[in-house]
């Protein structure tokens, strides 16, 4: 900024830096700080070689190499080249969403329906569960079943005597997002 203002105005550096508030040290100062590029290219070829490695294992194979290098520093150089990568492995809790299967919105009536349970418990500490069936697309409940246990047999009791007046879907989705087809291992 000084060396703007001495050129625009003709004046000593002095002078330029006294009207600006700036030190003259500022306008001298030639850093001597290494621009880590040996660094950043071990970084770089470490992570080129070893695909699956974050910082912290390229920072723990370059102490092992002799770089007296701190791990924040390798974390910034490692972020700064861009080789940050995303999660390889998926939590443990979300293992079971690997392999379903995608969600396709329904077009016309009867194409997919969602089943589901839900529990509740009376005023006297009895429970009882109910059994939801809704059709995606139309948005009409098509059953509501309760009763203290429902098992496959209600289950397969309910789909039939609904299937009778108004023919069954070609998937059914229940709550754990699988998609099945009426009539086969899944609903029994």
């Amino acid at each position: 900024m000084a060396n703007r203002t001495q050129l625009k105005y003709g004046v000593s550096e002095r002078r330029a830096c006294k009207v600006l508030g700036h030190a003259r040290a500022t306008q001298r100062y030639q850093s001597v700080a290494d621009d880590q590029a040996a660094l950043r290219s071990r970084i770089k070829q470490i992570a080129g070689v070893h695909v699956t490695w974050g910082y912290l294992r390229i920072w723990v194979k370059l102490r092992r190499e002799g770089h007296h290098v701190n791990k924040k520093r390798v974390y910034r150089l490692y972020r700064e080249e861009g080789l940050a990568m995303s999660r390889r492995h998926k939590p443990r809790r979300h293992r079971s969403s690997m392999h379903r299967l995608e969600q396709t919105t329904a077009t016309c009536a009867n194409q997919s329906w969602s089943m589901d349970f839900m529990a509740d418990e009376l005023f006297d500490g009895r429970r009882f569960r109910l059994l939801t069936l809704v059709d995606d697309f139309t948005r009409e409940s098509l059953a509501l079943e309760v009763g203290q246990r429902l098992g496959g047999r209600d289950v397969s009791r309910v789909l039939t005597r609904i299937g009778h007046r108004r023919g069954l879907p070609k998937t059914i989705r229940v709550d754990n997002g699988k998609l099945c087809k009426p009539g086969h291992a899944a609903v029994r």
